[in-house]
């Protein structure tokens, strides 16, 4: 099984992350390791495989808050395991549950806030960008759960890089030109970049955030609905927070 860690939180004893992969219990085309149970996978097969992926991350099949992403700014305080409907962001602070994040290309943002004791995981695709789910994310930290940016840490995970995002002039209108380039008629954006600078201009110091320069469209062990369409596969990333 191949998964994708990061380093700035194998660094820290109270947290625990990774990022699936195609590549597992030897799944083969089209769906892979699929996290998804919304592709036409085989029920049986994506409980398996989340199965034995959680597994990896020393969490039971019962220790993992999901959630139906819709592309909103819709953010939710979890205390227990399991499906929350209508959502693309989640917070909690309770020990050894698990945040996991959906994605095939879209920018997923995991955050942990080492004074209060706090995790958050968001799904932030160009829709969820343009909402600034990520900074109200971060907003109801400060708000909400009294935390503090400069005690923050953030991985922003394996994404569609801009020199493989086109988009049209649509989407393109929402964003500050420095995050575009110009093809032809179309655009190339950048969204992990808007989402780092969200995090930069939120005051998180920049040693304690890290970008994967991973592009889910040009490596092909991960998945990328915009390289393979209707067929594509689901990764998760999940942080977990531990109690000393």
């Amino acid at each position: 099984m191949k998964i994708i860690v990061s380093n700035l939180f194998n660094s820290i004893d109270e947290i625990d992350f990774g990022f699936s992969t195609k590549e597992g219990l030897n799944r083969k085309s089209p769906f892979y390791f699929n996290m998804s149970l919304s592709v036409g996978d085989r029920k049986e097969n994506v409980i398996e495989n989340r199965k034995a992926f959680f597994e990896r991350l020393g969490l039971r099949y019962n220790q993992v808050v999901l959630q139906k992403q819709t592309h909103s700014d819709h953010i939710n305080h979890v205390i227990e395991p399991g499906t929350i409907e209508d959502s693309d962001s989640l917070i909690t602070g309770k020990p050894n549950l698990g945040l996991a994040i959906s994605s095939a290309d879209c920018t997923s943002i995991f955050i942990y806030e080492k004074v209060r004791k706090i995790i958050a995981a968001v799904h932030s695709g160009w829709r969820g960008t343009q909402k600034n789910i990520l900074l109200k994310t971060i907003d109801k930290l400060i708000g909400e759960f009294n935390c503090d940016t400069s005690d923050m840490f953030a991985f922003i995970g394996p994404a569609i890089s801009q020199k493989n995002y086109e988009v049209d002039e649509d989407v393109a209108q929402h964003f500050g030109s420095h995050y575009l380039q110009k093809k032809l008629n179309k655009y190339l954006l950048d969204i992990p970049k808007v989402n780092y600078d969200m995090l930069i201009n939120s005051g998180i110091p920049v040693n304690q955030i890290e970008t994967s320069k991973l592009c889910s469209y040009q490596n092909e062990f991960l998945h990328s609905y915009r390289r393979e369409g209707k067929k594509s596969g689901r990764a998760l990333g999940v942080i977990v927070l531990r109690e000393n």
